[in-house]
């Protein structure tokens, strides 16, 4: 943690921007107007991370650029800055909205820093080492998947005996490395006592196996701290209002964590087969004539608000008042 006092109240807010690249990294700030590039380097940060934390900033903002950002993120949480990570395209409707249509490395970190001041984004939060492991174990996985999923699809409409061999080839080696990560995961929540009782939590309830429960831990450190509706939002299985004049939309789910609401998705699936809560509440929902992929976003809802609970009260599944009062 930085050492250097806040600033006091009557000094004005600053709020920095900052465009991330391969090569260099552009930094636009409120205060001074300064537009500052340095180079994407060890060197280019250390020299980023210390004229801010002389400037107090009341926030900054990065854009997620597929894990470049991931230094400077990790160096300005280290002395304790208030740092943002966006999602890109929430920030290009702004820069539309200001009617800011060209696009240079100078003029992004601009809208940035206008993302940090109108916006007031959630602030990214330091994870430790293992966690910060997990995650990228976690990520891997997901990616292997994908690609498993990908090359069974060519298996299908493949006939050629020698495409084949190379597609099973291929399988096989996904098939060792996903089964690899799985044990890599098992050992490293195992290795860490806070990470090992919230599994142990976890997975004590019908439906949770060990793929959401390693997403969980690695992917949603809100959990049991944040309040269920906004736990909600940040998974992306919040609903929201499309009304306008007289004319009432039909709500829908829109943002959030992609990876861990379809890992929850799966989860949720299995849960109304086989955990009782869940399984009584998609049945009322059915009876109530809802459609079907309504039913299954409200049950991956209740389930992810049921695991907050959990988290948040320090219990097992069995030992919730909505377990206990089932007959």
């Amino acid at each position: 943690m930085t050492n250097s006092a806040p600033p006091s109240s009557t000094t004005p807010a600053v709020f920095v921007g900052i465009d991330v690249a391969k090569d260099a990294l552009d930094l636009a700030r409120s205060d001074t107007g300064e537009l500052l590039h340095v180079d994407n380097t060890p060197a280019g940060i250390r020299k980023l991370v210390q004229s801010l934390a002389a400037a107090h900033p009341t926030c900054i903002v990065l854009e997620a650029t597929g894990g470049l950002e991931e230094p400077l993120l990790q160096a300005l949480l280290d002395v304790g800055l208030p740092v943002a990570r966006v999602n890109p395209g929430k920030v290009r409707h702004l820069a539309k909205a200001l009617g800011i249509l060209a696009k240079t490395d100078a003029l992004d970190a601009l809208v940035l820093m206008e993302f940090a001041r109108l916006a007031e984004p959630r602030l990214a939060v330091k994870r430790s080492e293992k966690q910060a492991e997990l995650d990228a174990l976690v990520t891997c996985r997901k990616q292997l998947v994908t690609a498993k999923v990908d090359q069974t699809n060519r298996l299908q409409t493949t006939t050629a005996k020698s495409a084949r061999k190379a597609l099973n080839a291929v399988l096989h080696v996904l098939d060792k490395q996903i089964k690899s990560l799985d044990q890599q995961i098992a050992a490293l929540i195992d290795s860490d006592d806070d990470m090992k009782h919230l599994h142990t939590r976890l997975r004590s309830v019908p439906g949770v196996g060990p793929v959401l429960t390693a997403t969980l831990i690695a992917q949603l450190h809100e959990l049991g701290q944040t309040d269920r509706r906004q736990l909600a939002a940040l998974v992306g299985v919040a609903p929201f209002n499309r009304d306008s004049g007289k004319h009432l939309g039909k709500r829908a789910i829109r943002g959030g964590r992609t990876t861990l609401r379809n890992v929850l998705y799966m989860a949720t699936q299995i849960a109304i087969m086989h955990n009782p809560i869940i399984q009584a509440f998609a049945s009322r929902l059915k009876k109530a004539g809802k459609l079907p992929k309504v039913v299954i976003v409200a049950c991956m809802r209740k389930l992810l608000s049921l695991l907050n609970a959990m988290i948040r009260d320090n219990l097992d599944w069995n030992e919730l008042a909505v377990v206990k009062n089932t007959p």
